[in-house]
């Protein structure tokens, strides 16, 4: 009987034998850290039964299934592998410190095998184990994003040129942060998100840093790079900041008008273009504190991955930002749009115009957690 066994599982082959040894292995809750290059994805959240818009989720899952961490089936249903994702990025943003909380099984040489099925342009970068109830989205207390964006957004519209000769000077760049600066703090969001009235208590959000870094020239064009840390975001959130403060120091709107946005009356807040968006990391410290130390769990930290995440922006996301506004001039473009914006319009003249002209972009996605902007 013994021998007899032992030759039909040897006619089964190596396929067999795969597919029992990932049988085998034990199934547990890990986050992945995970970077990618936004650009021709309808973001990072997928749209089950709907192939006409790919998402990031779309090439995870797949790549998941592939390498045999998880059944065809959970990728279907991906309830069922306890899937979620930490922040529900935008269309054509991307991330270099994105978190996913999911169910695995902890095969051999697991990244390598889920990279192995992953185009070029999206990572997995680490893994961690986690205690069994983690949720990447309620757990997190924090995310970090950045955005990229050409220096001649702040040039004066009457006294700078407009083109990408311009560089930025020590009192603009003074002037930028003196502004973001004051998004610290709490405030009502209302106006920099669709869909969410004055007195709704979810459009109050906590800003805890908000900055400009120094310019640097790549290939003849000068950058900067904003930084902004908060609880959470809705839907368009950071853009918008960056849209108002780049109206108020390009001359089109009084500073006046960011203590206005934040009261009930509606203002017309433009929305910086998404291209320049990166979800750069996000941060669990309530979770370290309580289990990070515990001789069990290691604390959310990736400090062991930084060098792979520098190398990765610098290989993927910086380039594609750059290249993109070279050849497509997305900030150039959108700069010629706010004269349009009525930045000292009334309420109820606000409300006829958003009648008029019902903003399709509003359906992309969002910047920050996507926990209230479904």
């Amino acid at each position: 009987e013994e021998n007899g066994h032992q030759n039909k599982r040897l006619k089964g082959g190596a396929e067999e034998d795969a597919e029992d040894q990932s049988k085998k292995s034990p199934k547990r809750k890990i986050v992945l850290l995970m970077a990618y290059s936004g650009k021709g994805y309808h973001g990072m959240q997928r749209n089950v039964g709907s192939s006409q818009f790919k998402t990031i989720e779309d090439d995870l899952v797949s790549a998941l299934v592939q390498s045999g961490c998880i059944p065809e089936n959970h990728g279907e249903d991906m309830k069922k592998m306890s899937f979620q994702r930490c922040a529900r990025t935008d269309k054509g943003v991307s991330a270099a410190g994105q978190i996913v909380s999911l169910k695995v099984r902890l095969i051999d040489d697991i990244l390598e095998k889920i990279n192995n099925h992953l185009p070029s342009h999206i990572r997995i970068l680490g893994l961690k184990r986690v205690t069994g109830g983690f949720n990447s989205k309620n757990k997190c207390d924090a995310r970090t994003y950045s955005y990229m964006l050409p220096t001649f957004a702040f040039a004066h519209k009457d006294h700078d040129v407009q083109e990408e000769v311009y560089r930025l000077d020590k009192e603009t760049l003074d002037r930028v942060n003196k502004l973001l600066s004051c998004y610290k703090g709490t405030h009502n969001f209302h106006n920099f998100t669709s869909q969410k009235g004055p007195r709704d208590p979810s459009a109050k959000r906590y800003i805890m840093e908000m900055s400009c870094g120094e310019p640097f020239v790549r290939e003849n064009m000068e950058f900067a790079v904003i930084q902004v840390k908060g609880q959470s975001f809705m839907m368009h959130q950071i853009r918008k900041m960056i849209g108002l403060v780049i109206a108020i120091v390009k001359g089109y709107a009084a500073e006046s008008i960011l203590e206005r946005s934040w009261g009930e009356e509606k203002v017309d807040v433009p929305k910086a273009p998404g291209l320049g968006l990166v979800l750069e990391r996000v941060h669990f410290e309530k979770y370290n504190r309580r289990f990070g130390n515990d001789g069990l769990h290691e604390p959310l930290e990736w400090t062991e991955e930084e060098e792979k995440i520098a190398l990765f922006k610098e290989q993927y996301i910086y380039p594609t930002i750059i290249n993109t506004e070279r050849e497509e001039k997305s900030m150039a473009n959108w700069l010629s749009t706010l004269p349009i914006h009525d930045f000292s319009s009334s309420a109820v003249e606000m409300q006829a115009n958003n009648k008029n002209s019902k903003n399709s972009s509003d359906l992309e996605g969002s910047d920050g957690c996507g926990d209230d902007s479904d």
